[in-house]
């Protein structure tokens, strides 16, 4: 580079030039975003991850400037030497940060040369989106991409400095540790000098940061990498990144006010979005009667009301069926959706059916009174109450689904979002939280035939609840507890088991034998033996939490080189295949079938 240019300090574009630099000379780097020639003048805007700022070329002030200018394509790699100018009226851009000013170049090198591209290296481009993670490297380039990225080091940022002052440590935990149930598949790592035996990726560190509070650490965090071989979804990756922690001495108020203020002030710093606290808290079972979800969103009513007790003992055999045999008959008020077509509702029917719905039932009310196949088995008293439960007007489409509780809340929970999306009810400027809490401890697992625990099997139950562990698994609570954000669970924790006859207890409830738990949680349970604390913490999903902020609708938009949903990387070919020397190394034959 030439002596010039290594007599100047690099200049971020859109960082640090202003109008105050103007008559300023300074050494500008990054990649040609547009080349304009406009016949006397050459025009290259240049972008860095800061911004674009526009470069003007004039044969007559620089000609040999000029002449390596008119070599240039977009995203070629120069730098450049100039003197800003400021821009006339008529030509300031209001949609740049330095739409002020200008630099006109007196020493241009092309640094390197590019192909080009596969596509635009601008915000929202409609693109294959394997195409963008195979070219991963020029998708990052694009501002809104880059925009995400820094976001995602502002939230780590910000999280960190307040755990810090907070009197949190930050300590890592092992990448390779031992194999346990946690819901999802190990991904296993294979040993060379232990043959036969692996290694696990953590699906999260709950164990270790357990044992944490067993060594008096009383306060740790960790930004940490989790693996789980699961199958993938817009808000699942086969590795995600937590922000986990852990606090002795503590319940549940502590940990949820303090991640109250945690949450407010990173949105604050890392966004500039207030959030209003404290965040309201629902039961489990108040979610699922009110939304038919355990992650309700808030930004938005059509709520479910419950008609199982009026149509019980009503004309319409179908719903008093249901009710007979224990389960459900709910609905919902659309509000101002009477003008639904036919077809609009009889394709909200299939909607409901991959939820597992047998049907959806409606009434329409209008100005000139009700609309439905269904009204004839119901008295003038049924209909009226009705009415009154669902304070419908006209103008309102109210529908009904009759089954088992666990099909009504996911069938009229999936419909209650579907409708907020086709009445443009969901609003991405608002971030409504919710805390969901007194989760049951465990559920019944019909194919298994066993109880699973619904967080994990480290999960305190609720003390009053102990006693019925033995005799009614069902009704223990757990002290658990989620923190979701627009619908989505951005987050959750719970309070810890901390004495070893109680995690013994629950280990028995799920099934595992004193053999298998010894063998699997023995280092775990003599731990519990030493004086280990109560504690509790909370991992919130970092990948999820930024997608929100940034008004994304995956994961994959956050992620500096994610996977594909068949959980692959298209930029460098992962997974691959081994060869025979490492296979033989580790003591692996494979028994897979080629096509």
């Amino acid at each position: 580079m030439s002596e010039s240019m290594h007599g100047l300090k690099r200049t971020h574009l859109a960082a640090e030039l202003s109008t105050a630099n103007v008559g300023e000379n300074v050494v500008l780097m990054g990649w040609a975003n547009t080349c304009r020639d406009h016949g006397g003048l050459i025009f290259i805007d240049l972008r860095d991850r800061t911004g674009l700022i526009q470069l003007v070329f004039n044969p007559e002030v620089a000609g040999e400037a000029f002449a390596k200018a008119e070599k240039v394509r977009g995203e070629f790699v120069v730098a450049a030497v100039g003197i800003v100018h400021k821009r006339s009226e008529a030509t300031i851009n209001p949609k740049l940060k330095t739409g002020e000013i200008e630099v006109y170049v007196s020493e241009l090198r092309i640094l390197n040369r590019a192909k080009t591209p596969p596509f635009y290296i601008e915000e929202d481009i409609d693109v294959d989106e394997n195409i963008r993670l195979k070219y991963r490297y020029l998708d990052l380039r694009r501002p809104d991409m880059q925009k995400n990225i820094i976001l995602r080091h502002k939230v780590t940022m910000a999280a960190r400095d307040f755990l810090d002052k907070k009197g949190f440590l930050e300590i890592e935990t092992p990448m390779m540790t031992k194999s346990t149930p946690e819901g999802a598949r190990d991904y296993l790592v294979p040993s060379r000098v232990n043959p036969g035996k692996f290694y696990a990726l953590p699906q999260s560190p709950q164990i270790f940061k357990q044992i944490l509070m067993v060594a008096g650490m009383d306060k740790y965090f960790q930004i940490v990498r989790c693996f789980r071989d699961e199958d993938l979804r817009a808000d699942r990756q086969p590795e995600f990144t937590q922000i986990d922690l852990e606090m002795s001495f503590i319940d549940e108020d502590d940990i949820l006010g303090l991640m109250e203020e945690m949450t407010a002030t990173t949105f604050k710093d890392a966004a500039g979005i207030n959030v209003e606290t404290p965040f309201p808290r629902l039961t489990y079972q108040e979610a699922m009667d009110r939304y038919g979800s355990d992650k309700p969103d808030l930004r938005f009513g059509l709520e479910l009301k419950d008609f199982t007790d009026m149509v019980s003992k009503s004309d319409f055999k179908v719903f008093a069926a249901v009710a007979a045999s224990g389960g459900q008959v709910k609905g919902i008020n659309a509000k101002g959706c009477a003008d639904f077509s036919r077809k609009e509702i009889d394709d909200l029917t299939q909607f409901v059916a991959i939820y597992g719905a047998k049907g959806l039932a409606y009434i329409v009310v209008t100005e000139e009174g009700l609309k439905s196949p269904i009204l004839k088995f119901f008295k003038e008293e049924e209909i009226k109450e009705m009415l009154d439960r669902f304070e419908a007007q006209p103008g309102d489409l109210l529908f009904f689904v009759a089954d088992k509780p666990p099909v009504v809340a996911a069938a009229l929970g999936a419909l209650r979002i579907e409708l907020a999306k086709k009445k443009n009810l969901i609003s991405l400027d608002e971030f409504r939280f919710v805390w969901v809490v007194d989760f049951p401890l465990v559920e019944y697992d019909e194919v298994e035939r066993r109880w699973t625990a619904i967080h994990h099997p480290f999960t305190a139950p609720k003390e009053e609840d102990v006693e019925f562990m033995e005799t009614e698994p069902g009704r223990v609570r757990a002290r658990a507890y989620d923190i979701v954000l627009n619908g989505v669970e951005l987050g959750g924790g719970s309070i810890r088991i901390h004495r070893r006859d109680i995690q013994e207890k629950m280990f028995q409830l799920l099934g595992m034998s004193r053999e298998e738990s010894q063998e699997k949680f023995g280092y775990m349970l003599e731990a519990f033996e030493y004086g280990t604390p109560p504690h509790g913490g909370l991992a919130f999903g970092l990948d999820r939490m930024i997608m929100l902020m940034a008004k994304k609708d995956t994961i994959r938009d956050v992620i500096p080189f994610p996977k594909t949903q068949s959980a692959a990387d298209l930029m460098c070919q992962a997974p691959s295949e081994a060869t025979p020397k490492q296979l033989q190394e580790l003591h692996i034959r494979l028994n897979v079938k080629t096509k």
